[in-house]
């Protein structure tokens, strides 16, 4: 990963690999225009050599552009692991993705050469790529690419934990999830391990712990304490108070908290493990509007956030829902570890997950061998060994092309006869092209074969002829339908007979008591039995699940919550940026800081 910006020719007589292929469109060097554009807003200064510009696990909110000399960025500064990672040269900018979310920095950028930077603090920023989307779309992409660097090159914080603790494999797919640069260190075949913990006095039955900086050291934290360490999100008063709550940041919540911010709402969005919802784990969308080339659910679900903060939505991860009261025409939302949520309107876009596979013995090797999402992480987890896809619909087609990228062979295990019954045609097309893919039809997982708590096959039944036979296989990935995240709503909205929220004419019908009486209308297409409460996406009875379905319901809850505003008489809150701005219950969609119609 290490390379430097400048010509060769240019460089001292260094070990730095130079001008190192940009294969992620990582390190673009700014045009002589775009850089008079930003200092005509920044300040420029002299830097000199050794100057820290940027301190790994500290805050940075400035942007910084290289005008002339040259600075590099190293992992572990200060320490006997140092590494240089980067070496930018004159047009060059430094930062990446957690720039742009407020995360602490996961390197240290020091200067090399003397020169002059240009500075321009980062909410300057925002404002002049609203102005230059060409600027902004360059920039993006930029941070997008080096924080998918600085995963690969395992930087950031260190998880040292067993493969076979529960607690070390919800930290890492945590860290995953949110695309936080780190590496694991496994406590029973790393050598690193012991020496860690003689170092930090640890015992290895109190781990897994997570070591940032060589100087903090957390043992076994929950999500909300390692989201704290690395600032992923703002701190949480004891009570917020805002226009509209949006509850699961999938496709269907950030676009809601896009259209919602974007009309001068205030709005919180909260997810319970990391934006994206069922989406961000999907390797490749291939199917949605305006990717031709497709689009990672993870970039998606970034560039979705990004553009949800730039409206100004305040963004909270962890942030898991426990409950949801109506409190004197507005609504309670009680979050874990987090406080409560004052609103007037709340959209419940919390999604759903993939059932659980009943099987005998598999309660052995869930936590080793089985998983319910097919990203880089866990591919990595079993890249030399064969694997077991089970389910017929998209994400499995998805996770099937994905991994046959990466292991030696993939079963995909389909209970029906036709493999083009639930999956889109264009996956179907490369699943029966792909030389690594082995389709088995009319089959399904009757039991699995372990040996010390990892899986070594399973038994696969032929639902037609009854013949059964072990399929030797180390991982299982599961997509075999889903259930609703709706347990923590109990019994205030009125649910189907599968637990997903009825809305409309169905869930007016199933509304308690006189919750309707006096509202002046009927419930809202996408409204829940609850006035003002709406839901969007996955977790709707009824819905498409397709991340296209999901993102336009999403900006059809908040067009319908403004409908929901203008025919009540309370006064949402004032943004926070704008203490004149009319308070409202803006009268029209559209009527907020920006002007254009949610369409």
């Amino acid at each position: 990963m290490a390379g430097d910006d400048r010509p060769p020719e240019a460089a001292p007589d260094e070990a730095v690999s130079f001008e190192t292929p940009d294969l992620y469109g990582a390190y673009p060097r700014l045009s002589q225009a775009q850089i008079a554009f930003l200092a005509e807003h920044g300040e420029q200064f002299r830097v000199e050599p050794g100057q820290v510009l940027v301190r790994e696990g500290e805050g940075c909110a400035e942007f910084l552009v290289i005008l002339s000399g040259s600075i590099e960025v190293v992992e572990a500064h200060g320490t006997p692991d140092e590494r240089v990672l980067r070496v930018h040269g004159p047009g060059r900018f430094l930062g990446e993705l957690g720039l742009l979310q407020g995360q602490v920095a996961f390197y240290t950028a020091r200067v090399r050469e003397p020169g002059e930077v240009l500075s321009l603090p980062i909410d300057r920023l925002r404002v002049l790529v609203d102005r230059d989307p060409i600027l902004g779309d360059l920039i993006l992409r930029a941070y997008l690419g080096r924080r998918a660097l600085l995963v690969g090159a395992g930087a950031g914080f260190r998880i040292l934990g067993s493969r076979y603790s529960p607690d070390t494999r919800r930290l890492r797919e945590f860290a995953a999830r949110n695309r936080l640069p780190h590496r694991w260190i496994d406590l029973e075949a790393d050598q690193e391990a012991e020496a860690l913990l003689r170092r930090f006095s640890i015992p290895p039955e109190e781990t897994p712990i997570v070591i940032w900086r060589d100087q903090r050291v957390l043992r076994n934290p929950s999500n909300a304490e390692l989201a704290r360490l690395i600032g992923l999100s703002p701190p949480f008063t004891e009570e917020t108070r805002s226009d509209l709550i949006i509850v699961g940041s999938g496709p269907a919540g950030l676009a809601a908290a896009v259209y919602s911010a974007s009309e001068g709402l205030t709005t919180d969005l909260m997810d319970a493990i990391a934006t994206g919802g069922q989406a961000g784990t999907t390797s490749l969308i291939e199917n949605y509007f305006g990717f031709p080339t497709g689009i990672s659910g993870s970039d998606l679900a970034a560039r979705g956030e990004l553009q949800a903060r730039k409206f100004e939505a305040r963004v909270w991860v962890p942030a898991e829902a426990t409950s949801l009261k109506p409190e004197e025409g507005a609504y309670r939302i009680t979050f874990a570890e987090r406080g409560d949520v004052v609103a007037h309107t709340v959209v419940l876009a919390t999604g759903a997950w993939y059932r659980r596979l009943e099987v005998p013995g598999i309660e052995r090797v869930e936590r080793t061998s089985v998983y319910y999402a097919a990203t880089v992480y866990e591919a990595q987890q079993c890249s030399a060994d064969p694997v077991a896809v089970v389910g017929g619909g998209n994400s499995a087609g998805q996770a099937v092309l994905f991994l046959a990228q990466r292991v030696p062979r993939v079963h995909l295990l389909i209970r029906g006869p036709d493999l083009g019954a639930k999956m889109s045609r264009y996956l179907v097309d490369q699943i029966e092209r792909h030389p690594r893919v082995n389709v088995l039809l009319n089959s399904e997982v009757r039991g699995v074969v372990e040996g010390d708590d990892v899986l070594r096959a399973i038994v696969v039944e032929n639902n037609r002829t009854g013949e059964r036979r072990n399929l030797v296989v180390r991982a299982m990935f599961v997509f075999i339908g889903t259930r609703p995240r709706t347990a923590w709503l109990g019994d205030v909205v009125a649910l189907d007979d599968r637990g997903f929220v009825l809305t409309g004419a169905s869930a007016q019908a199933r509304a308690s008591g006189t919750v309707w009486e006096g509202q002046g209308r009927t419930c809202l297409g996408l409204e829940t039995s609850l006035p003002g409460v709406f839901a969007a996406g996955d977790v709707r009875s009824g819905s498409v699940k397709r991340v296209a379905s999901a993102a336009g319901e999403g900006a059809m809850a908040v067009h319908q919550v403004h409908e929901h505003l203008g025919h009540t008489t309370v006064d949402v809150a004032r943004h926070p940026d704008d203490p004149e701005a009319p308070s409202g219950r803006f009268a029209e969609p559209g009527g907020g800081r920006n002007t254009s119609p949610a369409n």
